[in-house]
């Protein structure tokens, strides 16, 4: 599906120059250093991705936890743009390809001891948004992470793997996610074991639910969506379940519950 990468990275991005600099020994990559941040459109020429098939954006990550992760996510907005992009439009991206990073970033971990991070999907969030298909790798969530040569080292080697790797699974049933918290507790496992590839994911926070946001989930997964995947206990109250339910319900698409998932 997808041959032609090209890696996105801000110039004054510590994480994002940590992995593009790991990366570049490996061979003949292609990518585009931005002067400044990546999520705002203003700050990227939309020219340089015209010949490439897939976009990958390796960046930092923040949080008030100062937790340590390696994460991947989708780009786009549920509501507001005030991290880039536009209001309520959300990036192409690939299930598949999520899903194959999501889990070489947690075999690389394990093969080269990098023990004390978590590896975790995000929900979708901030910008920027371009016209190819499009994933975030981070590295989080303070300065020394961000230096870490190792973490740097691990991301790039998930990438090139799934790269060199990337496949089409027929197995896979392709799933939106709905509900849950920004770092999706409830489909991480999934992601990761069961034949379920989650692409866009709608958090809890983001709600109310409306038609508008599932159909830019649908229509931002590169490949056909077979479930509509709900975090059961990540959707609210019984009252707050049922508003979802009737959105959702819309769709001829089947709904499940993620403990309704075989692992």
């Amino acid at each position: 599906m997808y041959k032609n990468y090209l890696i996105v990275a801000s110039k004054f991005d510590k994480a994002g120059i940590n992995i593009t600099t790991q990366l570049s020994q490996f061979g003949n990559m292609n990518f585009y250093l931005v002067e400044n941040e990546i999520v705002y459109n203003e700050n990227l020429d939309m020219k340089k991705f015209e010949n490439y098939d897939f976009i990958i954006f390796a960046s930092r990550h923040a949080s008030e936890k100062a937790t340590k992760t390696l994460s991947v996510h989708a780009p786009g907005n549920w509501g507001d743009a005030n991290l880039g992009g536009r209001p309520k439009r959300v990036c192409k991206t690939s299930a598949f390809f999520q899903k194959q990073l999501f889990e070489n970033l947690k075999k690389m971990s394990e093969k080269f001891e990098l023990t004390k991070y978590d590896i975790t999907m995000e929900c979708t969030h901030h910008g920027p948004l371009i016209n190819k298909p499009c994933i975030f790798v981070e590295i989080g969530s303070t300065e020394e992470e961000w230096k870490d040569r190792r973490a740097g080292f691990v991301v790039a080697k998930a990438i090139l793997e799934t790269m060199n790797t990337f496949k089409e699974n027929p197995y896979n049933e392709i799933a939106i996610g709905i509900g849950g918290n920004h770092y999706c507790a409830g489909f991480n496992k999934l992601q990761m074991d069961s034949n379920v590839a989650i692409s866009h994911v709608i958090p809890q926070y983001a709600f109310p639910l409306t038609e508008e946001m599932v159909q830019e989930a649908i229509a931002g997964t590169d490949e056909t969506v077979d479930i509509l995947l709900m975090d059961w206990k990540g959707l609210g109250n019984a009252e707050e379940r049922e508003k979802v339910l009737s959105v959702l319900n819309k769709f001829y698409i089947q709904k499940r519950k993620t403990s309704e998932i075989p692992k």
